[in-house]
């Protein structure tokens, strides 16, 4: 007989009461480990075994043993839809285009400025000509990685030394695609080494090569090269870029938790589309047999007694025997635009990309919402730029870069410190945001050369143009209201403030610490006077 205790827990049986007898403290120990098995079991309701979760199967693999046993066909499957699914491929043109854009754009940043100028300059050179097969330059090869990255899970890029006198930095980078990795290769030494999934590791679990392809396993002529053995290369040689989501040591293609859904849309839309061709293709039927041909086989012919293998658009069928006709009425399609954005708000966010950037439609966004959209959309676009294409691809290379130029005698230095530039983002309201630059440059929360870079330009090239410009006004005779140098930029500030409203209309403030009211009886908000003064 089993008994509840009185705090209302797990049951206590007879078992229970007489092992509490003889070992009280063992007993209070499984009494307790019960109560705590039942609180979890309580407190989590997606845990629990039943009806409601019957077919959740779920797995305690770890992230390298699921994508051993399904990376290869997540590949072939999210390529498949990039080539076929439009959605597939303006989601990953999307994201390549904000990850990348133009180009991440390296800066010598050492102390000497003598020094950083030659090594930018070696950079240009090394730039052009970075591509092993000649096809674009080092920021074609970036926007070429992420999306093989995007799309495959993961890419290499393959450090290729030149001879001396070939290139003038004798380096050039080669991509390969995650196929080319030998993931089939394993192997545990005895001395702790160990190779999983084509990849090297020493006893403390860094890498130390990688098993590689030399042609691509899926290349025809692959099967008579030769080269169907893969080759170790050095892990120093090699720069490997994927998405980490969990401790893992590959990447999975991004799209993967939208495949099925792209996949189930584009199916429904070929079956609506069968439907509705086939719907088109029968006008009407004239029907009604005579008594005498009630027992003859049914027959379906055309207009001139031929029999009807196949349906047309507009076609007219006669059935033996006629005496009324039938018009086809196409079935409806309501409700067919409200299930497709709702396919497609799943697979917009799968890929990670905002809808309206997706699949071009904005009628469901106002400027506010776009504009709260497009923050969050950047947060994740930067943080896959710092966090994973600079480190894992960019920073590499160019750490090569200054080894190989400083082997040819380019530059002073094997090791060179840098400061990368991504593009930077299209303003959605430019005025706003260039005031709110400038406020924060005068309160000193950004300094000049942030906001620089935060455009994508290099603050001493553009220094150094300005300069150059200056003095050749200064050469003609020009004055410029934007010339900071006698503060007579007043006049373009001023301009800027009656764009806004807080332009002084009967000029008679002096700019510095106006703080009556506006045209429209309003204060002026705070920083709105004129600040450009000195």
């Amino acid at each position: 007989m089993k008994s509840r205790p009185p705090d209302g827990g797990v049951k206590w049986g007879i078992g229970d009461r007489a092992l509490a007898l003889f070992a009280p403290r063992i007993a209070a120990r499984r009494y307790a480990a019960r109560i705590s098995i039942d609180n979890l079991r309580r407190g989590y309701e997606a845990a629990r075994r039943g009806r409601g979760t019957e077919g959740w199967r779920t797995t305690g693999a770890s992230s390298d043993a699921e994508i051993a046993v399904a990376g290869a066909v997540l590949r072939d499957r999210m390529r498949d839809l990039v080539r076929n699914a439009p959605m597939a491929a303006a989601a990953v043109q999307v994201l390549v285009n904000n990850i990348v854009g133009a180009g991440i754009q390296p800066r010598a940043a050492s102390k000497s400025k003598t020094r950083n100028a030659r090594v930018d300059a070696a950079w240009e050179q090394f730039s052009a000509a970075a591509d092993a097969f000649g096809h674009t330059d080092f920021h074609g090869l970036t926007a070429l990685a992420v999306r093989e990255m995007i799309e495959g899970g993961d890419v290499f890029a393959i450090r290729r030394p030149l001879r001396a006198g070939v290139a003038p930095v004798p380096l050039q980078i080669e991509i390969k695609e995650a196929d080319h990795l030998d993931d089939g290769r394993l192997l545990l030494r005895e001395d702790g080494t160990r190779i999983k999934q084509g990849i090297e590791y020493d006893t403390a679990g860094r890498r130390l090569a990688y098993y590689l392809f030399p042609d691509h396993p899926g290349d025809v002529s692959s099967m008579f090269s030769g080269n169907s053995a893969s080759v170790r290369v050095p892990a120093d040689m090699v720069a490997h870029m994927f998405e980490r989501q969990r401790v893992q040591s590959r990447g999975v293609p991004w799209g993967t938790p939208a495949l099925r859904a792209i996949r189930d849309l584009d199916d429904w839309q070929m079956a609506e589309l069968v439907r509705k061709k086939t719907e088109a293709c029968m006008v009407g039927v004239v029907i009604g047999a005579d008594e005498d041909e009630q027992s003859m086989a049914p027959k379906v012919t055309t207009a001139g007694g031929e029999d009807v293998e196949q349906f047309e658009p507009g076609m007219i069928a006669y059935a033996r025997g006629t005496k009324d006709i039938k018009f086809n009425e196409p079935s409806s399609t309501s409700g067919v635009r409200e299930w497709t954005m709702t396919q497609l708000y799943a697979v917009s966010a799968g890929f990670r990309v905002p809808y309206p950037m997706m699949t071009g439609d904005w009628s469901q966004s106002n400027f506010s919402s776009s504009r709260v959209g497009m923050n969050e959309f950047r947060r994740m676009i930067e943080q896959v730029q710092w966090h994973i294409v600079i480190p894992m691809f960019c920073q590499p290379i160019w750490d090569w870069f200054c080894e190989a130029a400083w082997t040819a005698g380019l530059i002073d230095s094997p090791t060179i410190p840098v400061e990368w530039a991504p593009q930077r983002f299209e303003s959605i309201n430019p005025l706003q945001d260039a005031q709110t630059d400038l406020l924060e440059v005068q309160a000193g929360i950004s300094s000049m050369p942030q906001v620089i870079a935060k455009r994508g330009y290099s603050p001493q090239a553009v220094v150094a143009e300005q300069a150059a410009f200056l003095a050749l006004t200064d050469s003609y005779g020009l004055k410029f209201s934007s010339d900071l140098r006698t503060g007579t930029a007043q006049a373009a500030s001023g301009t800027a403030k009656s764009a806004t409203g807080t332009a002084d209309p009967a000029g008679q403030g002096d700019g510095a610490g106006d703080s009556g009211p506006t045209p429209d009886g309003e204060a002026p908000a705070p920083g709105a006077s004129d600040t450009s003064k000195t």
